[in-house]
């Protein structure tokens, strides 16, 4: 058993602790390239939009954000979001983005370690003579080989942080697609229960305006009024009849909708939706928090900064190719004339044979390529940094339009809401008279004409008011789960599951 191990004595040590302590002095310094810098890009203070209908400067909870819609009291909505979370393709695709980043963040890691490799061979040469005797000689061979990069210039440790900032940037595509994905149901969800407060105010109209109709051809054939009353009461009343199939078209179309963001087929959730369901009720206080905040939580932006960090992390890349590259190598391996010897041979160190090596390479010429590719890649940079600001005004300009938005059209509202009150009463007021012959029938046709309008509008403003609420929370960056160990971009951060 000793015998085995005496090569260990023949081995040049100094050598190898000469080279030890050479990659160790070397892979102390520091990663050659630019280490990123988080610009300074947020604004202070306040919103512009002026805090009205319900609007606080206060900061949002992150659990209620996570899971804004419950805000609504719709424990259809609830369900719905539930389901589409689970099921949406967007999603699944976003979670197969990130394994497979995952995975190439896994082989930029390996590029740290040695790689190893494994031979074995057999040969057999052999001669015949004109007696037909002859001789076969036989060898057979087994071997290992390693060899090393020492990351003298930090050119792997750079592709690690590109790989990393990678691969958190898909986790934000993940949560972006969540924030998307809950805005978009929530809106088609609503775009529902509008079409169907549509139609029954058109049906409600069609059977007054029907009335009025029948009405018309009562007196007619009383000779209490020309024809002109006749057809002119059966065009509003046909008017009135061809909003249905629209409306109907609008209705299929938003519950096919929510079908497919759930990953479902289209007509698959018509039996859950076609009850007819008062809109949600918009929450007394909204907490909107500072443009910083929204920033911050909102899923694109990091994403863009993350994209930033990989971006700065490929300069290192390309700087490193500058500098040489120190690769040790090293191999063993046994020969041997028979399958039986090889073994015995292997088992002892005595036979191996041996070699190590340190091997510096360093480009001397390439034409300038090395250069140019240092400055591509410090324009695709600056390219990623343009990106991130972009988003960032995009951002602003989103909050800014949807807390105008979400305020001026509850105003809007409250006006619609007076303007069908007395729209009704005219009408009332207009079928009495012309009942009584006070008035012709084109007063009531208009005062119908006119009510239907403004009760459309007022539906439509309903349901848009629920909308803009829900855009809202889709610009703040609701709609998603932070983790417990969620931190900023250039931080380590856990991986993003779609469940909010």
């Amino acid at each position: 058993m000793l015998k085995r191990f005496l090569f260990l004595s023949d081995t040049p040590w100094s050598r190898i602790c000469l080279i030890f302590i050479f990659v160790t002095l070397f892979t102390g310094c520091k990663a050659v390239g630019p280490d990123y810098k988080q610009p300074d890009l947020f604004p202070e203070g306040t919103w512009h939009a002026p805090m009205q209908k319900g609007l606080a400067q206060t900061s949002a909870e992150p659990e209620q954000l996570a899971q804004w819609w419950t805000v609504l009291n719709d424990p259809v909505l609830t369900d719905l979001i539930a389901r589409a979370v689970q099921n949406n393709l967007d999603v699944k695709l976003a979670l197969e983005r990130i394994r497979q980043y995952r995975l190439l963040k896994g082989i930029e890691e390996a590029d740290r370690l040695p790689t190893v490799n494994t031979s074995g061979g057999a040969s057999w040469t052999g001669t015949r003579n004109e007696d037909g005797t002859g001789t076969v000689s036989k060898a057979y061979s087994a071997g290992l080989d390693a060899s090393w990069e020492i990351d003298l210039f930090g050119r792997i440790q750079r592709s690690i942080e590109a790989a990393d900032a990678t691969l958190s940037a898909k986790q934000e595509a993940l949560r972006d697609a969540l924030v998307s994905l809950v805005a978009d149901l929530a809106e088609s969800y609503i775009d529902v229960r509008t079409a169907q407060i549509r139609l029954d105010v058109v049906r409600q109209s069609i059977d007054s305006q029907t009335e009025s109709f029948q009405l018309t051809q009562w007196q007619n054939q009383a000779g209490l009024t020309d024809e002109l009353d006749v057809h002119q009461a059966r065009y509003s009343l046909e008017s009135a009849k061809a909003q249905i199939p629209v409306l109907e078209s609008t209705l299929a179309k938003a519950m096919n909708r929510v079908a497919v963001l759930s990953g479902l087929a289209p007509g698959t959730l018509n039996k859950k939706l076609i009850s007819p369901s008062p809109l949600p009720t918009l929450p007394a206080t909204i907490a909107v928090g500072l443009p910083a905040d929204a920033l911050r939580r909102r899923p694109d932006i990091r994403e863009a900064e993350y994209e930033l960090i990989a971006q700065t992390a490929q300069v290192g890349v390309a700087t490193a190719d500058l500098y040489p590259k120190l690769t040790l190598s090293g191999s063993i391996g046994v020969d041997a004339l028979s399958p039986a010897e090889l073994i015995d041979n292997a088992l002892d160190p005595s036979y191996w044979a041996r070699s190590l090596a340190a091997n510096l390479s360093h480009t001397l010429f390439d034409g300038g390529s090395i250069r140019k590719n240092i400055k591509v890649q410090n324009s695709l940079q600056e390219q990623s940094l343009i990106q991130y600001e972009t988003a960032i005004l995009s951002a602003l300009e989103e909050v800014e339009n949807a807390l105008v938005a979400y305020a001026k059209e509850q105003i809007r509202l409250e006006h619609l809401t007076i303007a069908v009150q007395q729209a009704m009463t005219a009408e009332d007021l207009a079928q009495k008279k012309y009942e009584s012959g006070l008035i012709d029938f084109t007063t009531v046709l208009t005062s119908q004409q006119t009510a239907l309008s403004y009760q459309s509008d007022l539906a439509t403003s309903q349901g848009t008011c629920v909308s803009n609420l829900i855009t809202l929370y889709k610009v703040l960056g609701g709609g998603w789960p932070p983790a417990e160990s969620d931190n900023a971009p250039g931080e380590n951060k856990s991986e993003t599951q779609p469940t909010p």
